[in-house]
């Protein structure tokens, strides 16, 4: 006797009879005889009574055919099993629709999801295809009820969730150094150690690119100036023999001769062994100005997963205050400033300047010379970013001016703003360190849910309540998903699991990876603080102070759940506040279907990023800082804070340092400048100029405006979802 059903999606239901009678009911009023409720309930008895104790819906709908074929009634059966077809094809149509236009390469904001990602391409069709294929198969078959639920009734977003079955893991900062002492394998190639900066170089971009095809996230260097430095000197000594080979000299005295810095000078005036060493450092600078423009021109062009996407890169650099690592710094500024190609800004890598007082940010540091020209840069390039080591939450105690390895204790961070740094599992440190996964809740729908309520004090509490239910949900849905994760084998990630992974030399093939990862950090998100406030006070945080205190309690609610997370799972939770790109309309969309046009909450095609004041909100770059600071110590899984300037920045590199102060000021973790920058598309002419529509010195009209996405650049905003280019639209300049 049949007791429960076992749907499509997985879900077990108690087994209800009059689902069986209403589909022979349908099938018989479309023939001409007519319902026969007698036959139709004998049927209906003689499956309920015969059939297994627990069946599926496939097993009874054959049931149903068979028995219609035995009745006097055929008829019927055909009729029965063409609805069934039909119900069949109904069901596949929605994924056909959507191959269909990933086919013919349609722009919509399932193809334009990831504003990097070129999914006209062939291989890029065909990670689109995998993609929305296994999304489903995730639903039904690796989720609880309780997160399937939640996703139905758009409360979370799964992020990566494609990649879910791949249990592969989200990011990982480079130990950089390891893989140039070392040397690698991946695939049926081997890399040896470097000895020179060329090779150094090169092998940076392949530790990057490998590791982005075992990974679904970015990759970085947490210590680009300290990694490449040693190659600076290494090949400084090769000029040194090239000279010893010239002149028949022995030089060797100049190989550690001490270099206050390596930059190029004319030799006039200088003779011997001064002239030799001139030049000798003349060549170095060169051969360093060389590689670093290799790097940015193969980080963006070098493709990863399936030849469809350049790596999501990033590099943390400006602490390293060696000649060798000054000159790694200038160099690799000087490139960026210049441009790749005809002068194009190089979107990747993602680069960042770490600041901190005493060493690369106020007069009379050693590398203040690079940090003045780091803005100059920023102010034409966008890049580089800036990650604040004088933050309170960014310091580390054992950092100390004098140890060579102090980039261990510095925290380092994605461009896009994922931070690691804190460890309950280990040592606390950026390096060889990554998020795990990350799981974003939809707190605007939350509190949209509770505004029926009319006093506002009884519907903050219930917000919280409902707040508590969906954290408790997300927390064991990420510690399921790690459960998956750890089963995966060593061998499954070549490089990620032998040189990058802190512990993972320890590993063999075929053992699990469930004693490394737990190092890494599953990241709780959020979105839409001020739609969110909105809903629950009638403001957002960036125009009342009300608001503003009920935002911080909120995230640190959240915070503090995180840490309960952490002890019961034994885990590093932490709270994200979330980079959403094709999020930002998806949950927007839901809701407006569901709630209608609320003002200040649906009413536009996208929740603000994380706890950002809304980028059409008018106020002072200023104001913005004292507004959004507060929320970068609670949230540690990462943040960053964005400001848009006005005018040709590239004529005013102290705007760029006034932010920075700001940053300082604050106590700001991660900050970054938005500036208008056009670019012709056929000639490479760039200007700052509102609205240009025809290039002024080929008179082109293919003119794009480079903008920053979610802490990424985007060469072309074509690529973009249409929420995004919503904001985009919207966003006010910061005055």
């Amino acid at each position: 006797m049949i007791q429960t059903i076992i749907k499509r999606d997985g879900r077990v239901v108690g087994y209800n009879e009059e689902k069986i009678k209403a589909a022979i009911r349908k099938a018989m009023l479309t023939t001409e005889q007519g319902e026969d409720e007698a036959l139709i309930q004998r049927i209906t008895d003689r499956i309920g009574m015969t059939g297994k104790e627990q069946m599926t819906v496939e097993e009874i709908q054959d049931r149903v055919e068979l028995e219609l074929m035995k009745s006097p009634r055929k008829e019927v059966a055909r009729k029965y099993i063409a609805y069934r077809n039909q119900r069949s094809v109904a069901r596949r149509a929605k994924t056909r629709d959507l191959f269909i236009e990933i086919i013919e390469a349609k722009n919509n904001d399932v193809t334009r999801e990831n504003a990097n990602m070129n999914t006209d391409s062939p291989a890029g069709m065909m990670m689109k295809f995998a993609s929305e294929t296994t999304k489903p198969f995730v639903d039904d078959y690796l989720l609880s009820e309780d997160a399937q639920e939640a996703v139905r009734h758009n409360l979370i977003h799964i992020h990566d969730k494609d990649y879910y079955p791949t249990k592969s893991l989200t990011c990982v900062q480079h130990p950089l150094d390891r893989i140039l002492k070392y040397g690698f394998i991946a695939g049926h190639g081997e890399s040896r150690p470097a000895k020179r900066i060329e090779t150094a170089s090169i092998i940076g971009c392949i530790s990057l690119e490998t590791a982005q095809n075992e990974m679904h996230g970015g990759q970085a260097i947490p210590a680009f100036d300290f990694y490449l430095a040693p190659y600076v000197r290494s090949s400084y000594k090769e000029e040194i023999k090239t000279l010893e080979q010239l002149t028949g000299d022995d030089l060797s005295d100049l190989y550690e001769a001490e270099i206050e810095d390596y930059i190029k000078r004319p030799l006039d005036g200088l003779s011997g062994k001064e002239r030799l060493k001139q030049h000798a450092i003349n060549k170095t600078a060169s051969r360093v100005h060389q590689s670093m423009e290799a790097f940015i021109h193969n980080m963006n062009t070098i493709h990863s997963r399936g030849g469809n996407q350049v790596v999501f890169s990033s590099i943390n650099y400006g602490t390293d205050t060696s000649a060798e690592g000054r000159c790694i710094i200038r160099e690799l500024l000087n490139s960026t400033f210049e441009g790749v190609g005809n002068g194009a800004t190089a979107i990747f890598p993602i680069q960042i300047w770490k600041k901190k007082r005493g060493v690369s940010y106020l007069p009379g540091d050693r590398n203040y010379d690079l940090y003045q020209l780091a803005c100059k840069v920023t102010a034409r390039r966008f890049f580089p970013n800036f990650v604040n080591l004088d933050a309170t939450f960014n310091q580390h105690e054992k950092w100390d001016a004098n140890d060579p390895q102090r980039y261990l204790y510095e925290v380092a961070t994605m461009g896009c703003r994922t931070r690691v740094f804190e460890n309950r599992y280990g040592e606390k440190t950026s390096v060889g360190r990554g998020n795990l996964s990350f799981t974003t809740i939809n707190i605007v729908r939350l509190a949209i849910e509770l505004m029926a309520i009319q006093n506002k004090e009884e519907r903050i509490e219930c917000f919280f309540k409902r707040l508590d239910e969906v954290l408790e949900l997300t927390a064991k849905q990420l510690h399921d998903r790690f459960m998956f994760q750890k089963t995966a084998l060593a061998k499954q990630f070549p490089l990620l699991m032998s040189r990058l992974w802190n512990g993972a030399d320890s590993l063999k093939p075929n053992d699990t990876i469930e004693t490394v990862i737990n190092q890494g950090t599953l990241g709780i998100g959020f979105i839409g603080l001020a739609e969110c406030l909105v809903a629950l006070t009638g403001k957002h945080h960036g125009e009342d102070a009300d608001s503003q205190k009920l935002g911080l309690r909120i995230i640190s609610h959240m915070r503090s759940r995180a840490n309960e997370f952490s002890e019961r799972y034994d885990h590093n939770y932490s709270v994200l506040a979330t980079p959403a790109e094709g999020l930002s309309g998806r949950f927007t969309r839901r809701d407006r279907s569901t709630f209608g046009i609320l003002p200040g909450i649906t009413d536009r095609d996208y929740y603000t990023n994380s706890n950002h004041v809304p980028v059409y909100y008018h106020c002072s770059p200023s104001h913005k800082a004292q507004i959004e600071a507060p929320y970068h110590e609670l949230t540690r899984g990462g943040h960053i804070f964005y400001v848009e300037i006005d005018g040709d920045a590239t004529h005013n590199p102290q705007a760029i340092m006034d932010i920075v102060d700001l940053m300082d000021k604050n106590n700001i973790g991660y900050c970054s400048v938005n500036h208008n920058r056009n670019r012709c598309m056929d000639c490479g002419y760039e200007d700052a100029s509102e609205n240009l529509t025809e290039c002024p010195h080929c008179k082109g009209s293919n003119i794009d405006r480079l903008q920053r996405i979610t802490g990424y650049l985007v060469g072309t905003t074509d690529r973009w979802n249409s929420a995004k280019l919503a904001e985009l639209n919207d966003r006010v300049v910061h005055k």
